[in-house]
């Protein structure tokens, strides 16, 4: 199952609900949302600085990863910003690949 990279950013409001019901609930939730979505929460990690949380989901595809995206930003409590992750098997298949391409200019 594809893994995703979320970097979350709380708003005033957001953090105001962490304060009020702690992390452990905001991870509760989360791992709720990802199971909703047919996938599970790898990890769940409060940072210090411009990204507040950093949380790994595993999730059936893109559109999975995009519902849950829309889902967190239409509440206004946070933003955040969505890595599509790659195993070095992928990317081994990826290197694999012929690719027809010309450099701008070239």
């Amino acid at each position: 199952m594809p893994k995703y990279l979320v970097k979350a950013q709380y708003s005033a409001e957001g953090a105001k609900g962490i304060q009020s019901a702690g992390g452990t609930s905001r991870r509760d939730v989360v791992a709720k949302m990802a199971e909703g979505l047919g996938g599970s929460l790898d990890s769940f990690y409060f940072a210090f600085g411009e990204t507040d949380a950093y949380v790994v989901l595993d999730l059936p595809d893109n559109r999975a990863a995009a519902a849950a995206s829309i889902a967190v930003g239409a509440t206004g409590a946070a933003t955040s910003e969505v890595v599509v992750l790659l195993t070095p098997e992928d990317v081994d298949a990826a290197a694999g690949l012929s690719v027809d391409y010309r450099p701008p200019g070239g």
